[in-house]
């Protein structure tokens, strides 16, 4: 019982380190980078969808992403739902390739990013310890129906703080290599 409980805190600790992995890409380093545009969504036929979905997204340069859509109607949809996403953006169209060039992030710009990035790392961090937090509450109730020991309780507890301790120092690297690749010029 006790490892079940263990395995599911695992389980979920590592989760939330994946989703601040995927938070973190979404942010925009000076770099083109294709995941940039994954929340842009364009009307398609009535239905929203996922920019991927109707065109293809590349890198053209360091600073530049390409946006070729599957179907030449779909040039102005996708040009309008990219700048109206507020990513400040700015496509320009040549026949049916939409080229979007990134700008140049101000040594101001790129320490209101670190913040950010240091408030979604918090956010992990809380989460992580919430996890703790019911794991730990699970021994205690389990210990109070007297279906483990106070020495499995503390073996479990001691079980789930190396855990915390581990995943809390997966996101402090996560955030100190993107503070980083945010901060060179």
């Amino acid at each position: 019982m006790i490892d079940d409980i263990a395995k599911d805190a695992e389980q979920r600790m590592r989760k939330s380190v994946e989703s601040l992995n995927q938070d973190l890409h979404k942010i925009r380093t000076g770099r083109a980078h294709t995941s940039l545009l994954d929340q842009v969504s364009v009307s398609y036929y009535g239905s929203d969808v996922p920019l991927n979905q109707a065109a293809s997204v590349a890198v053209g340069d360091s600073r530049t992403l390409v946006v070729t859509p599957f179907e030449k109607t779909m040039t102005a949809p996708i040009e309008k739902a990219i700048m109206e996403s507020n990513l400040g953006l700015t496509p320009n169209t040549s026949g049916q390739t939409i080229r979007i060039p990134l700008p140049s992030l101000t040594e101001e710009r790129r320490r209101d990013l670190v913040k950010v990035v240091r408030g979604e790392g918090e956010q992990a961090k809380v989460a992580i310890r919430n996890i703790r937090r019911d794991a730990n509450g699970d021994f205690k109730q389990m210990l109070k129906d007297k279906d483990i020991t106070e020495d499995d309780a503390k073996q479990g507890e001691e079980r789930i703080q190396k855990l915390t301790d581990q995943y809390v120092g997966e996101v402090d690297g996560l955030l100190a290599a993107k503070e980083e690749e945010l901060m060179a010029v």
